[in-house]
C-alpha cells in the first residue's frame, strides 16, 4: 500500500510538472491570434504567428490577454486535455492600435539615438557563432512502419518494413547533421562594420567552406530601412515608411534588465510578409528584444536580445539567432544551396471555429530537420579608437584561423553546448575522410570554372572537345598550374586540332604574382586561334563554365588571329576586378571580306591595341580568405566596362579606332524558386573599325531549312530568331528580360520550370561603304523577339520556342519561329 501511495504521488508530481501546449483563437471567426500574452504564475510567454504557446508548468490559472480582446482565465481543472484551447471575444481595438502607433512612431523618430550603428561613434566586440543542421530526437517517433500498396481498390498488400525513421532517430540522438563554429572580432568605425575571424572549424572539413562562414542569414540591426532574413529582403518594421506596410498592436508590458518595456506586435498589411514582436523601452523607445518571423514556403524565426549600456543609454546586441525549418508548402523547397531539402506537404485545410479538419500526408523524420545559427556577443568596447583595414571587405579570415588546435577550442567560452557537439565533429570528420569530401569540395570549386584538379595542374575540360561549323570536331588539351605548383608563378596554355579545317591552334602564357591581398598578377601570353566575328568579350569575365552552351554549334563565320599579349590583373580597387593589357594581333578573316580605308583595300590587317576592362559589383559582399578573395553575397545590379583603343603605326599596325562597351546585370531570386533576370548591353565603336571588331548582337539562328530543320542547341543570352551575319552595328544597345518559375514536380524524375523571355535591340552602322564582300542589315528599326521556355524537363534537358516581330520580322511567318533545345546542369551550388 505504501508503494502504491508513493507511485501515485510520483505520478501526480510528474503530471503537474509537464509542459503544456495551447492555442488561442478568435471566438467569432476561429482564426488564431498571434502574439497574445499567456501568464501562468511567474511565467509569461507570447503566442506565435499560429496562435500557439508552450508553458513549462501549467499548474494554476492561465490568464490570456491581448489588447482589443476580452481577457480570459483558464483554470487547471479546465486544462486537462492534451491541448489547451482558448477563445477570446473581440473588443474595440482602436485604443490599442493608437497607442501602439504612437510608440512605434517614437521608436522610428529616435532611431539615431537607439541604433548602435548610429548612436555610437565606434565600438568593438567579440563573438562566438554556432551554425548547425539538426533535429530534436524527441520529436521523431522512430517507429518501424509497414509499407503497403493497393493492388486492387479494396485490397491492401504488404510490401516491406520501413525502418528509415528508426535509424534516423538513432543517428540524430548521437550527433548533428552539420556543425560549424567560428570566433570573431567585430569592429565598427562609424561607417563600416567588419568581421575579423580568429578561429573557424567545420565538421567534416579540414578547410572550412568559406562561403558558409560568411553566410549572412539575418540583418545585424533591427532599425534599418530594410530587414534581411534568409537572403530575402523586406521593408523594416522600424523603417521610415513602416506604417505603409505594417499594422501594430500593443500586447503587454513587462520588465527586461529592470526596465519597463512594451511588447508591440506587428503584422503585414498585405497577405504575405514578416510579422513579429518588438519590445520597446518605455523611456528611450529602443529595442530591448525582438522576434521576427516569416511563415510560408519555409518557417523562419529571427530572435534578438540586447543588453542595456547605462553609460551610453543604448541597448547593445547580446544574442542574435535565426532558425529555419520546414513551412507549409506543396512542393519541395531548398534553402542555403542544398543544405536543407524539405519534402513537400500537401493538405486540404478547412478551418471552422478553430477546429482543424486538415488532412496531411504522413510526417517523416526529415520534416523535423532545421537549421539554426546563433551568435553570442561579449566584451563590448564602446567609443574607442577604431581603424579598419580594407573596409571594402566585409569579413576577413586569418590564415591561422583554420589551423586552431583542440586546446584553442577548449579555451573558447561555449554557449548552448550540446552533448552531441563533440561526437558530431568526430563522426563528420570520419565520414568526410571516408568519402573524400575535402577533395570533392575542391573539385566542385574548380569544376564550376571548367577545371578538373590533377595534382599541381588544373585540367581545363572545355578544351578537350568542342564543335563548330568551321572547324568541325575540335579536340584538344589545356590547363593551368595551381597553388601546389607555385603560389607565386602560374603557367597556362592549350593545344587543339580542328578536323574540318585541319589546323592546329594553341596558346601559352605565364604570370607572376604581385600581391596576395589584391590578387594582382603580371603576365604575358601568345595565342594562335580563331574567334567569331563581331563578338564582344569582356576580358574580366571569369571563365565560369556553362556545362552546355549550344551557340558555338551554329557559328559559321570566324577570323584567325595571332596575338602577343602583356597584361596586369588586379582587385586592388574596392569591389572590382580589372585587367589592363597591351596586345598586338594579326587578323585574317576566314570568309570573303575586304575592308577599305582611304582607298586602300585590306583582306587582312595588324592591330596594336591598349585595353582596360573593369568588373564592378558595388552591392556584393566579399570575404578575404587564405585562398583569396571570394564573393560571398552576390548583390545586383553588376556593371562591366571595357575600353579598347587601336593605334595605327605602332609595329606596323594598320588601323586606328576606339570601342566602349557596357554591361549591366540584374537578378532577383525568390524563396519559392522563381527568378527574375535582366541584362542590358551596349557598345559604341568609332574610327576605322573592321567587321571583325564590330557588334553582331549575338545571333543564334541558321539561315537554311524550315522551322523543324532549324531546331538547334539554344544559347544563354543570344537572340534565338536572329540569323547569323544578319545584322552588324558600330553602336547598339540591347535589353533582355527573363522570368522563370519554380520547378513543378510531375514525377520524381520530371520537374520542369517555365520561363518567359523577351529581347529587344537597336543599333546602326557608320561608314557601311568600308565593308565589302557580303550582305548585311542594320538595327535602326529595332529588333524584337519573345519566347516561352520549359527548362529542366528531364536530366537537364529543356525546350524553348521564340518568335520575332516588329519591323524586322521576316515575310514568311514560319521563318519568324525558332525552336531550341537547351541543357542545364543543376549542381546545387
Amino acid at each position: 500500500m505504501k508503494k502504491l501511495t508513493w507511485l501515485l504521488l510520483l505520478l501526480v508530481v510528474s503530471l503537474g510538472a509537464q509542459t503544456r501546449h495551447g492555442v488561442v483563437f478568435e471566438a467569432e471567426h476561429g482564426n488564431p491570434i498571434a502574439f497574445a500574452s499567456v501568464r501562468c504564475g511567474d511565467q509569461l510567454v507570447f503566442t506565435d504567428i499560429d496562435g500557439s504557446f508552450l508553458l513549462q508548468d501549467s499548474r494554476g490559472p492561465i490568464r490570456v490577454s491581448v489588447t482589443g480582446y476580452k481577457d480570459k482565465t483558464v483554470y487547471a481543472s479546465q486544462s486537462g486535455s492534451t491541448q489547451i484551447r482558448v477563445y477570446l471575444r473581440a473588443l474595440d481595438v482602436g485604443k490599442s492600435q493608437n497607442k501602439a502607433n504612437l510608440l512605434i512612431a517614437r521608436a522610428i523618430s529616435s532611431r539615431k539615438s537607439n541604433d548602435p550603428q548610429q548612436a555610437l561613434s565606434s565600438y568593438k566586440f567579440d563573438s562566438y557563432n554556432k551554425l548547425l543542421v539538426t533535429a530534436n530526437p524527441d520529436s521523431i517517433s522512430g517507429s518501424i512502419d509497414s509499407v503497403f500498396y493497393f493492388k486492387y481498390r479494396d485490397k491492401k498488400i504488404f510490401r516491406k518494413l520501413d525502418s528509415s525513421d528508426y535509424h534516423f532517430k538513432k543517428y540524430i540522438s548521437r550527433q548533428h547533421l552539420f556543425l560549424s563554429e567560428k570566433v570573431s572580432r567585430f569592429e565598427f568605425d562609424g561607417e563600416v562594420l567588419k568581421e575579423n575571424i580568429k578561429g573557424a572549424r567545420m565538421g567534416g572539413f579540414q578547410q572550412p567552406v568559406y562561403e558558409l562562414m560568411a553566410l549572412k542569414l539575418q540583418s545585424f540591426s533591427v532599425y534599418g530601412e530594410q530587414f534581411e532574413m534568409a537572403r530575402v529582403t523586406y521593408n523594416g518594421p522600424l523603417a521610415s515608411d513602416a506604417f505603409h506596410d505594417y499594422e501594430y498592436r500593443l500586447q503587454d508590458s513587462l520588465r527586461i534588465s529592470g526596465r519597463k518595456v512594451y511588447a508591440i506586435a506587428f503584422f503585414p498589411k498585405k497577405k504575405r510578409g514578416i510579422s513579429g514582436l518588438l519590445y520597446l523601452d518605455e523611456k528611450t523607445s529602443g529595442v530591448a528584444q525582438a522576434t521576427i518571423r516569416f511563415r510560408g514556403v519555409i518557417d523562419i524565426t529571427a530572435n534578438y536580445r540586447f543588453d542595456y549600456l547605462f553609460a551610453q543609454n543604448v541597448w547593445f546586441p547580446q544574442i542574435t539567432e535565426i532558425i529555419v525549418a520546414k513551412g507549409r508548402y506543396d512542393r519541395p523547397i531548398s534553402i542555403l544551396g542544398t543544405t536543407l531539402d524539405f519534402e513537400p506537404e500537401s493538405n486540404t485545410a478547412n478551418q471552422f471555429a478553430g477546429r482543424s479538419l486538415t488532412k496531411k500526408r504522413q510526417k517523416f523524420a526529415s520534416d523535423f530537420i532545421y537549421a539554426r545559427s546563433a551568435t553570442w556577443f561579449s566584451a563590448p568596447e564602446v567609443d574607442v579608437p577604431v581603424e579598419i583595414r580594407h573596409p571594402w571587405v566585409r569579413a576577413e579570415i586569418e590564415d591561422q584561423a583554420v589551423k586552431r588546435d583542440e586546446a584553442y577550442w577548449k579555451s573558447v567560452p561555449k554557449h548552448d553546448s550540446d552533448p552531441r557537439d563533440e561526437q558530431s565533429y568526430r563522426s563528420l570528420d570520419s565520414i568526410s575522410g571516408s568519402f573524400g569530401l575535402q577533395w570533392k569540395l575542391r573539385l566542385a570549386r574548380r569544376f564550376l570554372y571548367g577545371y578538373i584538379p590533377l595534382g599541381s595542374i588544373d585540367l581545363r575540360f572545355t578544351d578537350i572537345i568542342a564543335y563548330n561549323e568551321y572547324e568541325g570536331l575540335r579536340l584538344g588539351l589545356g590547363g593551368i598550374t595551381n597553388e601546389k605548383f607555385s603560389k607565386m608563378v602560374r603557367i597556362d596554355g592549350y593545344g587543339a586540332y580542328g578536323f574540318r579545317d585541319t589546323r592546329i591552334k594553341y596558346s601559352l602564357g605565364t604570370a607572376l604574382r604581385l600581391g596576395k591581398f589584391s590578387n594582382s598578377w603580371i603576365g604575358v601570353s601568345y595565342t594562335d586561334d580563331i574567334r567569331e566575328i563581331a563578338s564582344t568579350q569582356f576580358i574580366t569575365d571569369p571563365k565560369k563554365i556553362r556545362i552546355y552552351d549550344g551557340r558555338p554549334f551554329n557559328i559559321t563565320t570566324f577570323y584567325s588571329y595571332k596575338s602577343w599579349r602583356g597584361y596586369v590583373e588586379s582587385r586592388l580597387i574596392p569591389k572590382t576586378e580589372s585587367i589592363w593589357q597591351l596586345e598586338y594581333s594579326h587578323i585574317d578573316p576566314l570568309f570573303d571580306y575586304t575592308f577599305t580605308k582611304d582607298g586602300q583595300e585590306l583582306q587582312e590587317y595588324d592591330l596594336a591595341t591598349a585595353e582596360v576592362s573593369l568588373q564592378w559589383n558595388p552591392f556584393s559582399e566579399y570575404m578575404q580568405t587564405p585562398m583569396g578573395r571570394i564573393e560571398t553575397d552576390r548583390g545586383f545590379p553588376k556593371f562591366a566596362f571595357q575600353y579598347t583603343q587601336a593605334v595605327a603605326g605602332i609595329f606596323d599596325s594598320d588601323l586606328s579606332f576606339g570601342k566602349l562597351d557596357l554591361r549591366v546585370e540584374y537578378e532577383k531570386d525568390f524563396l519559392g524558386g522563381q527568378k527574375t533576370t535582366a541584362l542590358l548591353l551596349g557598345g559604341y565603336a568609332y574610327g576605322d573599325v573592321p567587321v571583325t571588331q564590330l557588334y553582331n548582337s549575338t545571333p543564334n539562328n541558321p539561315r537554311s531549312g524550315n522551322v523543324l530543320e532549324r531546331i538547334r542547341p539554344g544559347s544563354t543570352n543570344g537572340f534565338e530568331t536572329m540569323l547569323f551575319n544578319e545584322f552588324f552595328s558600330s553602336r547598339y544597345f540591347s535589353l533582355q528580360l527573363r522570368q522563370t518559375s519554380q520547378r513543378f514536380e510531375i514525377s520524381r524524375s520530371v520537374k520542369p520550370s517555365f520561363g518567359i523571355v523577351t529581347r529587344m535591340a537597336y543599333g546602326d552602322l557608320r561608314h557601311p561603304e568600308q565593308h565589302l564582300g557580303f550582305d548585311y542589315k542594320t538595327l535602326d528599326k529595332g529588333y524584337f523577339e519573345s519566347g516561352i521556355e520549359i527548362n529542366m524537363i528531364y536530366s537537364g534537358l529543356g525546350l524553348g520556342c521564340y518568335y520575332r516581330y516588329g519591323a524586322n520580322s521576316l515575310p514568311q511567318p514560319s521563318d519568324n519561329f525558332s525552336i531550341k533545345v537547351n541543357f542545364k546542369l543543376d549542381l546545387g551550388m
